[in-house]
């Protein structure tokens, strides 16, 4: 049995940029906006991948357990972890007045501190796409998840409207961190499979939407992300001292939001994920 933490395998570089990862999240209001907008992705991706009673579940990047209470509540035994402690706090809040028992664990996706082949079941819903190095979180992801268990990942795709706002904010945000890659490319049905090769089967892979009707304007959506969304807030941060920059910033998410179905008369907004369930060789 191997049980991998993060003292044992990061180095200073890596916990300084975790940090700046967990303060991010910890910005603004992201339990509240799970709850307004995507609440309906946790028991899409519980239902894909065939939750059982009694399974051993975890949730990595669980945020405030978007996917973690739904699956408890279908009886799943759930382990809901996250960098973030502030997240991790709101969950805990929301499952207790849900009725929800499940663990809330502060663990990275980079070095789960979880045994081998412990799970049942792994799953994440735009959540392991945020880890900068892809490659070292699905070996994790793996790693953990018993042979034959299964995976169920939820990730907004490159092209859609989540994918386009990170392409929209990338010139005015901080520069990533070297050896970091896009969090959208885990919506590409391509980099699944680059990334986890032949150690899955049965692994499918579909395009979905999730419908938005919370915005009536689209100075609306911008405000809301501005207020609530950690990387749109350390976008705007990095902005401080650069008027003219973050007014230009305000602009081109408008136009984004206007084109992705926000007009005067409150449109509906779609917003697309990549759904993938698949078993572990």
């Amino acid at each position: 049995m191997c049980i991998v933490t993060s003292e044992e395998t990061q180095t200073d570089a890596d916990r300084a940029l975790k940090a700046k990862h967990r303060a991010m999240w910890a910005f603004g209001d992201y339990a509240t906006l799970a709850s307004d907008l995507i609440a309906s992705l946790g028991p899409v991706l519980v239902e894909a991948a065939g939750v059982n009673p009694g399974d051993r579940l975890l949730d990595i990047a669980a945020g405030s357990g978007n996917v973690a209470i739904p699956a408890a509540l279908a009886g799943a035994d759930v382990v809901a972890s996250d960098l973030t402690p502030e997240l991790l706090q709101a969950g805990e809040r929301q499952a207790k007045e849900r009725g929800a028992t499940l663990e809330w664990r502060e663990a990275d996706a980079e070095a789960l501190p979880f045994a081998d082949g412990e799970f049942d079941t792994v799953l994440s819903c735009v959540g392991v796409m945020f880890a900068p190095h892809h490659q070292v979180t699905a070996d994790e992801a793996l790693r953990v998840l018993k042979p034959g268990g299964t995976l169920g990942l939820i990730n907004w795709t490159p092209e859609g409207y989540i994918g386009q706002l990170f392409a929209t904010m990338k010139p005015f945000a901080p520069p990533p961190p070297p050896g970091a890659s896009p969090g959208p490319l885990w919506g590409s049905e391509d980099h699944i499979r680059e990334l986890f090769g032949d150690r899955l089967t049965d692994l499918d892979m579909r395009r979905q939407k999730v419908r938005i009707e919370h915005f009536s304007r689209a100075e609306e959506f911008r405000d809301y992300f501005k207020s609530h969304y950690g990387p749109t807030i350390a976008a705007y941060k990095n902005l401080a001292d650069d008027p003219e920059r973050e007014t230009e910033l305000d602009r081109q998410l408008d136009e984004l939001a206007r084109r992705g179905g926000l007009d005067d008369d409150g449109s509906t907004m779609e917003w697309e994920y990549l759904l993938v369930t698949a078993r572990k060789r």
